[in-house]
Formats: structure tokens, sequence, C-alpha cells
């Protein structure tokens, strides 16, 4: 047959294939091997192939470019839409932005959506006819050509190409995972800023996480597409779904695994939330873009497993932090990291509720912080009235603290204010303590009410805890002079008056009225009354203990033969010592002064017996008992001159009663008044106890004995002496019946 003839044949069989129904293609295909030039015939049939192939891969190459070009033109629409939308932002036109906002986030979500689809459409452009020509020739076309040669050989590629097809879809996955290992926290860092951009904006946080950037702008999920359905139609999906979610399981492991230095920087913290979050966007992503290959139970496991293992994390690095500053930002670090994978809809009310286990920290970290402050201030205090020179610095002052005192505004300039820098500096660091209770509490989904009594509660560990120790450290600090004492009584009093108005600060920045039932009350007042008291009982101690110094200095000659008429030098240093002191009380609570007076008072007389009873002085002559009258005449005089005021009459002088009587009944030798009225009421010498008496007589006998006392009345010696073994005599006497009668009273 000519060679025109054999073509225009063979073009008769080709058209007949392509148009011939397949039941019906077996009598062509047998004309072909019956004919001549069958080898000729099969370079034309694969000819004719590849010119179908061509068409085909035109077909949709002209449809997929348009479909790009498509969304190209959306993204431009979306960067002019958001040109609009600064622009009106800058124009403040607020209902033309909502308009341009909607618009845009209708745009994107387009956008969104289109691009999900965009790797499917591109892998079934690529690989699904092929697949799908695979499957209909395996399945139907060769099985009904029979048994030729040509049949078995594309029987034989057939589950090698479909190999060949999974290995590289394989392959493709391989490296998806590994890309979105190296990227999960950059998606997690894009993330967690549209969501803190997303808080400045005010806008509800799901709507910013469906129409910013996703993880499909940093990483092409294509190969997952693609290898997904490649195994599908290999009907090998569960082992790739199993695959898939063994290795990703693995890459949580390795993400929740936090550096072992995590707690020295905030940008530790940061990296690892951002990576945790880049996770679980991408599986969030995996999760609305598949049928199946994860499920919400999957995801769900998989972050209940993190959430654990992060909570562990956080609560072990952050034991070692002791600033603050770090803690705060910590805090808020965790809430947008918390905020952030809730708005993909993932429970995070376990974050919260460590957050509030680390305010106790948080809280504990704030009193160390504020006690070295508080120490500071009274390190630096010199413990003296402010003076102000000016209108200027006065407001200044009452604008640190609020203070008001209408006779004081009325003084002219210069003039001092009665505390010292120690209280406005105090109040003012009091305030700052609130404030940064305040900005932990934010954002921690707490009622105003809970927030107030947050504030409350850890403004009382402020004031009867730190502030507390801190005050008794200034009391009790070595070298602190009674001027110092005086100077923290009038600081704790006008901080004590203060206190309500921290009460009403509280009230001002949680909107909680400082009255309401449940309100927690600030425990300040009794703060510094016990401060004050402390440092009152400090003062009565210290001037005992300045008494006791001069009292050391005193040299009297027990056995001088008579007194002289002037006051010893110790105790007249001693008087003046107490009259400075008592001039630096004018600014003292009243009964303060008058308690420190008395008792001082109370002290030199009792500490002047003791001198005088103490076993060293064995012998008192009448002439130092003479002495002795005198320097308690003076302290007497030191009380009768009032030396602060508000002690009615005499009251002062009660306090020297016991000394007066005593000296009175020796000075004028009045024991036959003293012996007859014991024990009556209205007794002369009513103060003076018989063990006191016979005590100092017994002293004074030695000395008659030993020194002649009584000399000068040289007949009477024998008489007087003997008038005093007669009252020693009786006193003992005397102190027998009162113990008898005690012993019966008792027995009664």
């Amino acid at each position: 047959m000519a060679s025109a003839e054999i073509a225009a044949e063979h073009e008769r069989i080709l058209r007949e294939i392509e148009s011939t129904d397949t039941n019906c293609i077996g009598p062509t295909l047998r004309s072909v091997y019956d004919g001549q030039e069958h080898g000729l015939f099969m370079d034309k049939l694969e000819g004719r192939i590849r010119n179908h192939d061509r068409e085909i891969e035109k077909m949709c190459n002209h449809h997929f470019q348009g479909f790009v070009d498509s969304i190209t033109e959306l993204l431009k629409v979306r960067g002019e839409a958001q040109k609009l939308k600064v622009s009106k932002t800058k124009e403040r036109h607020e209902q033309r932005y909502m308009q341009c906002r909607l618009q845009q986030r209708n745009i994107a979500t387009t956008i969104d959506k289109l691009t999900h689809c965009l790797p499917g459409v591109a892998f079934r452009a690529q690989y699904y006819p092929a697949l799908c020509t695979l499957e209909q020739l395996e399945q139907s076309c060769l099985p009904k050509a029979g048994g030729y040669r040509f049949c078995a050989i594309m029987a034989e590629n057939i589950p090698v190409l479909r190999t060949h097809i999974r290995d590289v879809s394989m392959s493709d996955l391989k490296d998806f995972l590994e890309s979105i290992r190296k990227h999960s926290d950059k998606i997690g860092e894009t993330a967690m800023k549209q969501v803190g951009l997303c808080k400045i904006w005010g806008t509800p946080i799901a709507k910013i996480i469906m129409t910013v950037p996703g993880a499909h702008d940093l990483v092409d999920f294509s190969p997952v597409y693609r290898c997904l359905h490649i195994y599908t139609v290999l009907g090998s999906r569960d082992t790739f779904e199993s695959y898939y979610r063994k290795q990703r399981r693995k890459q949580a492991r390795l993400v929740l695994q936090p550096h072992s230095n995590m707690h020295e920087t905030l940008e530790g913290y940061r990296r690892y939330f951002n990576q945790i979050v880049g996770f679980f966007v991408v599986e969030d992503h995996i999760l609305h873009t598949t049928q199946g290959l994860v499920n919400r139970a999957y995801v769900e496991e998989l972050w209940e497993v993190a959430l654990s293992k992060t909570i562990a994390a956080l609560r072990t690095h952050s034991s070692y932090c002791t600033d603050p500053d770090l803690i705060l930002d910590l805090k808020n670090l965790i809430v947008l990291f918390a905020d952030t994978l809730q708005g993909y809809g993932f429970p995070v009310n376990q974050l919260f509720d460590m957050l509030l286990e680390m305010r106790d920290q948080y809280g504990e970290i704030l009193l160390k912080k504020w006690n070295l402050s508080f120490r500071q201030i009274i390190d630096q205090d010199n413990y003296s009235p402010i003076p102000v020179s000016t209108e200027e610095e006065y407001r200044r002052i009452s604008g640190q603290f609020p203070f008001q005192d209408p006779e004081l505004e009325k003084m002219s300039f210069p003039k001092k204010l009665p505390f010292s820098e120690f209280v406005p500096k105090v109040y003012s660091q009091l305030k700052e303590f609130i404030y940064a209770c305040l900005k932990y509490s934010e954002d921690l989904h707490l009622s105003s009410t809970e927030i107030d009594d947050m504030i409350r509660k850890s403004t009382n560990l402020l004031l009867t805890r730190t502030l507390s120790h801190c005050l008794q450290y200034a009391i009790k600090k070595k070298n602190v002079g009674l001027a110092e004492l005086v100077q923290i009584i009038i600081n704790t009093t006008h901080l004590e008056m203060s206190c309500h108005y921290l009460e009403e600060f509280i009230s001002n920045i949680t909107n909680v009225p400082p009255d309401g039932v449940n309100a927690t009350k600030l425990y300040g007042t009794s703060t510094f009354k016990d401060a004050r008291h402390s440092a009152e009982e400090e003062i009565y101690t210290n001037l005992n203990l300045k008494i006791d110094q001069f009292l050391q200095l005193a040299d009297y000659d027990w056995m001088a033969a008579q007194g002289g008429g002037q006051a010893s030098d110790y105790l007249s240093d001693l008087i003046a010592f107490l009259c400075s002191t008592f001039s630096v009380f004018t600014h003292l609570p009243g009964k303060v002064a008058q308690t420190a007076c008395m008792s001082a008072c109370k002290h030199l007389s009792t500490s002047l017996l003791q001198l005088l009873l103490e076993a060293d002085v064995r012998q008192v002559s009448m002439g130092a008992l003479q002495q002795f009258n005198v320097d308690v005449k003076e302290c007497e005089r030191f009380a009768r001159a009032g030396p602060v005021p508000g002690f009615q009459g005499d009251t002062l002088l009660l306090a020297f009663i016991d000394l007066r009587q005593l000296l009175d009944l020796f000075t004028q030798w009045d024991w036959s008044t003293y012996l007859a009225d014991y024990g009556r009421p209205t007794c002369k010498y009513l103060r003076v106890n018989p063990h006191t008496a016979l005590a100092l007589l017994e002293k004074m006998k030695d000395t008659s004995r030993k020194n002649n006392m009584f000399a000068q009345f040289r007949k009477n010696e024998r008489d007087k002496q003997k008038l005093i073994d007669t009252v020693v005599k009786q006193l003992r006497n005397l102190i027998d019946h009162s113990s008898v009668n005690g012993v019966m009273w008792q027995h009664l």
C-alpha cells in the first residue's frame, strides 16, 4: 500500500478512536494490528496524544492564569482599600472609616478563601488529571482492551507512576513540615502583633484574626493539600493522617521545651510564646482548610498538653524573677498570648488562673522593692520640720501630701510645716504602690470590685508588714535621739490622718465606693498608731536611760556632817536637760508630752530612792540626808514649774510624794506621828513604807554609833540612841504585824 494511502488509513483510524465509544473500539484496534506499518501507526498515535496533552495544558493554563489575575486584582484592591483606610483615619471621619474597614474585611476574607482554593486548583491542574487517567486506564480502559502487549506495559507502569507521584508529594510534605518549624516563630509573632493592635484599636479579636495576614502568607500549604489528596486517591488517607499528626506531635514537644535561660529576659518568654502560637495557628489553618486531616478533638488534645506544659514552664521560670517590672511585662505578654489563642478558639482560663497566682509573687516582689524605698527615705530624712519659703513651695508639698492647717496657712513666709520630708515621700510611695498593683490587675478579666479588693489587700500588706517594720527600724536603730523620736511621732500622726485620703484615692481609680458592704478597709490607721505608740515607749525608755546616765554622775558624801545649800551639780544638769527636752515636745499630742514628763519624773523619783537605799550605801549621815533633801526639792521645783502644759494643779508633784514624805519623816524626826497614825487613810506619812523607813534608819543607826552623829548633843546621846533602837523595834513589830495580818487575810 502506498505511503499516502497508509497515512490516510491511519488518520481515519485515529479519528475513529477519538469519536467511537469505548465499548466499540475493539474492531478498530484489531484493524490496526491486522494492517501493515504497525510501528508507524504507534508513532502517529503518540503524536496525537501529545497534541491533546498540549491542548489540555493550554486550557488549564488559560483558566489558571485568569484565576491568578483575578487574585492579583483583588490584592491590588485590598492595597487601595488600605490606603483609603489610612486616609480616612487621619481625617477622623469615623462613619466612612468603618465602611472602609468593612469593605477591607470582606475583600480580605474573599482573598483568603480564594487563596485557600488556589493550591487545590494548581494541584488539580498538575496531578489530578494524571491520577484520574491512571485510574480510568487501570479500572476501565485496559481491562476492556484485552491482552495486548502495550496494555500489559501500561498496567505494569501504573503502580510505578502512582508511587512516584506519592513519593514526590511526600518529599514536598517533609519540606513543608521543615518550613513551618522554621516559620512558627514568625507566624506566632505576626498573630500576637495583630491581636495587640486589635486591643489598641478596640476591635473584636475574632474579626482581626479573620482579616489579618495569616499563616498562608508566610508558608505555602499546597504540599499538604496535594499530599492529602494524592494519598486519598491512592486509598492511603489514614496512613497520611497518622504520619502528619505524628510529625506534628514531635514538633510540638520541641516547641514546648523552653530554653534554660528563658527567665533572664522578656525576649526569652516572647520567643517561647511566638513558637507556641505559630504552631497552633498552623494547626487551626489546617483544621479549617482540609477535610479531616486534623479534627477539633485532636487539636484540643494537643492544646491541653501544651497548656499544661506551658503553665508548668512559666511557674518554674517566673519563680526566679525578682524584678517587678519584668513580672509586669511578663504578665502583659501572657495576657496577649492567651488572648491570641482564645481568638483561635482555644480555652485559656487556666492561664488567667496562673496569672492570679503570679499576682501574689508580684506582690511579694513589690513589697521587697518598697521596703528598700522606705528604708532609703528613713535613712535620708533629717527628722526636722520642712522649712517653706514661698507659696509655690507650700503648694508643691501640699500637692504631694494632703495637708490642711488653717492656722499655718495664715502665717507669713518663711514658715515650717510640722512634719519632715519623710511624710510626703512615704505618702507618694504608697500611691505609687497602689498604681503598681492596679497595673497588674488590668486585662485579667476581673470586676471592679475584685480589683479594688486586690489593691486594698496588697496595700494592707504594705502598711502592716513592710512600712510597719521600716518604722520600727527607724525607731529602734542605733543613735536615734529623743528629737528624732518626737519627729517620728509627729510624722506618723499626720500619716494616720491621711489614711482616709488613701481610701478615696483607691476608690477613684477602681470606681468602687469605700463604704461598700464588702469593701476591705485599710489598716493604715492602726499601723501608724502602733508605730506612734512604739515611738512613745521608746521616748520613755530613752528618757529613763538618759536620767540613769546623769544619776551615774551622782557623788554623794554619805558621811557628810551637814548638807549644802545648793542642789548637786549632776542634778542641776539633769533638770536642765529635762527642760530642754520637754521644750521640743511642743508639737506632740498633749497626752504624749504629759505621759513622757510624768514617766520621767516617776523614774527619777524611784531612781533617787534606790540610790539612797542601795546595798553599797551602808551608812547615811543626817548631813547627807539634808543634801539629798535639797536635791529632791530641786526636782519638786522643776515639777511645780510645769515643764509641759496640761497638768492640773500639782499633779506632777505626786511623782515625788514617796520621797518627800520619807525625807520629811527623817528630817523632822516625826516618828511618833508616823507610828501613831500608821494604817489610817489620813496618815501624814501614808506613802512611807515601814520596810523603807527601817532600811534607812538602820543605815543612820550605824552612823550614829560609829561616827558619833549626835556629837553636838552629847548629853542626850544615850537617849537618842535608845530612841533609834526603840523606833527600829517598833518598825519591826509593825512589819511583823502587817505580815501576820496579810497571812490571815490570805487564809480567810
